[in-house]
């Protein structure tokens, strides 16, 4: 059995402070109740897709994508840098941020070690790009199914009104990418040779699984039945093919019980100030006041607390009806947790991933970089949903 690491005991103490506001009454277990029916759909959401992502990867449909992409750069650093920044983008809107943080993560690190590059260009492009790129769908992020049933929107609406404000915070964060850690990267390297997957089956079977579940979503299937299904598939083909695959492990014990913590401490802390203090915050305006009051309210609360309590805690301070400001409370919360490692649970994933690979990020640095792209990326993604 592995030895637990420092995740792995946040999640766990945070389940168990749970339990002990439930126990001892500060969470009545009415609330309680209705917290878990609320987030059911989504953990059984978060476990299937990140079984499918698992599997997928094993099944080197990322290797085979990652390094399909960089033979499409052709040697150069410049088209590598799009190619990296597309890849990541398109990785996060389908499939979510946290799949980004845990499987793209590696893929990156060891596309650097392949082409000779830097590793902390292709690491940080994955973070960022992993919280900044999950506005476009309510599949991309945890906040985005909490809000969905709010706001009204299916997946196609949903896309609709957030498109523009996808566009301005890709924007801004590539721009940042390449100002603050590629522009010093050798300009040219030398395309690896194409990677053919150990096994042809399994990886047309992951790949068509995958794009059966982004067709999935795009017609609004509920997307605990998407991903699930799409993750049965793939599962009997390596029950078929490569049994050994199918571990204990492949379950995201860690970030269900993450969750589902996170979730009764934030209903405790809400009903004990948190959600007062995010109302005074937010504030009764309408209009273009505020929508950026609450998007920065959401920015500064994620890189305090974390996204999913600062998301939660901004949500009950906004009126029903109020749906564009609580979309630009979305914005903060999306594009705003870059800051510091705790700010979202995908960088908390992705700094453990790159400790894990031996990478050192600078935390002075990533702070800083960080807070200036959040800033500049809530700001103008804000003013594009105003638009």
């Amino acid at each position: 059995m592995r030895r637990l690491h420092a995740l792995d005991w946040v999640g766990i103490g945070l389940f168990a402070a749970g339990g002990v506001a439930v126990a001892t009454g500060l969470l009545p277990v009415t609330e309680a109740e209705a917290t878990v029916r609320r987030i059911a759909p989504l953990l059984a959401f978060l476990g299937a897709v990140i079984i499918l992502a698992e599997l997928t990867a094993q099944a080197e449909v990322f290797d085979v994508l990652a390094d399909r992409l960089a033979t499409l750069a052709r040697g150069r650093t410049v088209a590598l840098f799009g190619v990296c920044v597309g890849f990541a983008a398109l990785t996060t809107v389908t499939l979510n941020l946290d799949t980004t943080a845990v499987l793209l993560t590696p893929v990156m690190l060891a596309l650097a070690r392949r082409l000779g590059l830097p590793p902390l260009p292709l690491a940080v492009t994955t973070v960022w790009l992993a919280n900044t790129a999950s506005l476009l769908l309510p599949v991309s992020n945890l906040t985005n199914l909490l809000a969905a049933g709010r706001v009204g929107l299916g997946p196609v609406a949903f896309a609709g009104r957030m498109w523009l404000p996808q566009l301005a915070a890709i924007g801004v964060t590539a721009l940042a990418l390449w100002l603050a850690y590629w522009r010093r990267t050798p300009r040219r390297f030398a395309p690896p040779p194409a990677h053919r997957p150990r096994d042809p089956v399994l990886f047309r079977v992951a790949l068509g699984a995958c794009l059966v579940f982004v067709a999935g979503v795009l017609i609004e299937v509920p997307l605990w039945l998407a991903s699930g299904a799409a993750a049965v598939v793939v599962a009997g083909a390596f029950a078929l093919r490569d049994r050994a695959a199918l571990r204990p492990g492949l379950l995201p014990w860690r970030l269900l019980v993450f969750v589902t913590g996170m979730f009764l401490v934030v209903e405790t802390l809400g009903a004990h100030g948190l959600d007062r203090f995010a109302a005074s915050l937010i504030g009764d305006q309408g209009g273009a006041a505020g929508a950026f009051r609450s998007a920065a309210t959401g920015m500064g609360l994620a890189n305090v607390v974390n996204n999913l309590p600062a998301y939660i805690a901004g949500e009950r301070g906004i009126e029903a009806g109020q749906r564009t400001q609580l979309l630009a409370l979305l914005v903060g919360v999306n594009v705003g947790p870059l800051a510091v490692p705790w700010a979202s649970l995908a960088t908390l994933l992705w700094w453990e991933r790159c400790r894990a690979a031996g990478l050192r990020v600078p935390p002075l640095r990533f702070l800083l970089t960080g807070a200036a792209v959040a800033v500049a990326g809530t700001g103008l993604a804000t003013a594009a949903l105003l638009v």
